[in-house]
């Protein structure tokens, strides 16, 4: 692996929603899996095992063996070097504030959207990056390195122009295909409605997700495979202007 490559471990033990979060690493430039552990006792495996190649950890407050934020503290305390991203369901108050307490680099509610993990991504990789470019910073050089993202609006402004590879009519089929929907659709479903390939309906879908237009939530397949289902949440009429 190249220096601007990072190793991440997923703590979770749901091997369904384990593989979800492999899939967004592997589709997110410089990152790549070096295990997944189920519990609190794998994990220390893993750790003691390759955790040297291991700059970033997906950690679920929700173990079987370990109580509440046990393992958090555990891995604080064992690897200094290794930042952790809470990626968990719980959402009470009292969890949350411990984890920021415990210097997380993150805190992720599930179900997880694409866009938010990439966007976590991609702030780790530029604060890491930036981090190990020099010796030391000043206060302004220190505040832009450490600026959080703004989150995306989601009603776009008209005239808003729209990514490399969305086009607007594609994107119009995409959400006429959910407006005729009773209920949350997979990407082949939508696939299917609009006469496209999976892989552009989910482009697409998860295009929507990013600007808050679509809610995505995870649901199962009839083979019990993990997928993510798609509910329009709000008027995308900003991105289809022209149409």
């Amino acid at each position: 692996m190249s220096a601007h490559e990072y190793g991440i471990l997923v703590v979770e033990d749901d091997f369904r929603i384990a593989d979800i979060h492999r899939a967004f690493i592997e589709q997110s430039e410089g990152f790549y899996v070096v295990g997944m552990a189920r519990n609190a006792a794998e994990t220390n495996a893993l750790m003691a095992e390759k955790g040297q190649h291991v700059q970033l950890i997906l950690l679920d407050a929700y173990l079987p063996d370990v109580e509440g934020l046990e393992l958090l503290w555990a891995l604080r305390r064992d690897y200094v070097q290794v930042d952790i991203v809470m990626v968990t369901a719980a959402r009470e108050v009292d969890t949350i504030s411990e984890a920021l307490r415990g210097g997380v680099f993150d805190y992720l509610i599930k179900p997880i959207e694409a866009g938010r993990m990439q966007q976590m991504l991609a702030r780790f990789r530029r604060e890491r990056e930036a981090l190990a470019s020099r010796a030391e910073m000043n206060q302004a050089e220190l505040d832009q390195v450490l600026a959080r993202a703004k989150p995306v609006e989601p009603h776009a402004p008209s005239g808003r122009s729209l990514p490399k590879g969305i086009d607007r009519l594609t994107l119009g089929s995409v959400v006429e295909a959910l407006k005729q929907a009773h209920q949350p659709l997979a990407a082949t479903q939508v696939a299917r409605g609009m006469g496209a390939s999976r892989s552009t309906a989910r482009r697409y879908l998860e295009f929507l997700v990013s600007v808050q237009v679509v809610d995505a939530e995870l649901g199962y397949g009839d083979v019990g495979r993990p997928e993510r289902r798609y509910r329009l949440r709000a008027d995308a009429n900003g991105w289809l202007e022209g149409l």
